[in-house]
């Protein structure tokens, strides 16, 4: 199904029948990814005196409680609330869900400190010519499935520094989407210098704009401009599980 959408004066086709899925599957186990030293997902069906909601245990439904993490198990999207002393929900500031995105491709530089980070500079080269964007979608080089199953606890995985978000703020980027567990450094001693520069918080809290971490871009997806679908499910809370879907447009 071909749309035609109209963004600061320019008009992209989009294909609906093509979604690209940048979210990483959430699963029950070991293997899936994870960070922030939390536990896998757990999927275990409801016991209620002799029934089991368990198909294969006689019961008559799978009938599961899930207990999982936001944001350390799998794809998630936050809002200020992450970092706000303030109660602010992702399901009440994400009121719009399609948004003009452009996907990068970033390999983060090394600091002499042994941390991979992604500069402005890097930022500045890349985007000089793009053409406005509500959204960006950064994949992290180098790129592979691993990141699919890999536990980033305690191993300083690369992020991205304050004045490149200061720099994402002056394209007046609203949703920031990064293959990583955070934008920030895992351990930082709680300063979450990027959250904080994104969001602007707390001097004018900047309660519409997005982070979405741990995504995944296979390397067959080319960079440019897409479409982008960013859903979440209704959660009262700072942040939920998403699923972020491009649309290629022409």
């Amino acid at each position: 199904m071909i749309a035609t959408v109209f963004h600061s004066g320019k008009e992209y086709k989009v294909d609906f029948f093509k979604p690209i899925d940048i979210s990483m599957p959430l699963y029950a186990g070991q293997d899936c990814a994870s960070a922030w030293y939390v536990k896998p997902m757990k999927l275990e069906p409801v016991v209620m005196g002799e029934w089991v909601g368990d198909v294969n245990k006689g019961g008559s439904v799978n009938f599961r409680n899930v207990t999982f993490n936001p944001h350390g198990n799998g794809t998630h999207t936050e809002c200020v609330g992450h970092i706000s002393k303030e109660f602010f929900t992702i399901n009440k500031t994400l009121n719009r869900f399609m948004f003009i995105a452009e996907l990068i491709s970033v390999l983060p530089d090394a600091l002499e400190n042994g941390d991979f980070v992604i500069t402005r500079k890097q930022l500045e080269t890349i985007l000089k010519d793009s053409d406005k964007f509500e959204a960006i979608v950064i994949r992290t080089l180098g790129n592979s499935t691993a990141k699919l199953h890999t536990n980033y606890s305690n191993t300083n995985p690369p992020y991205i520094q304050k004045d490149a978000i200061e720099y994402l703020n002056e394209l007046g980027v609203q949703h920031l989407l990064l293959d990583m567990p955070s934008v920030d450094r895992e351990q930082d001693g709680g300063k979450l210098e990027a959250h904080h520069a994104f969001w602007n918080y707390p001097a004018d809290a900047q309660l519409h704009k997005t982070i979405t971490e741990m995504i995944y871009v296979p390397n067959e997806i080319f960079d440019g401009t897409y479409l982008l679908n960013l859903q979440i499910a209704s959660f009262e809370n700072d942040a939920s599980p998403s699923k972020p879907i491009l649309y290629k447009v022409f």
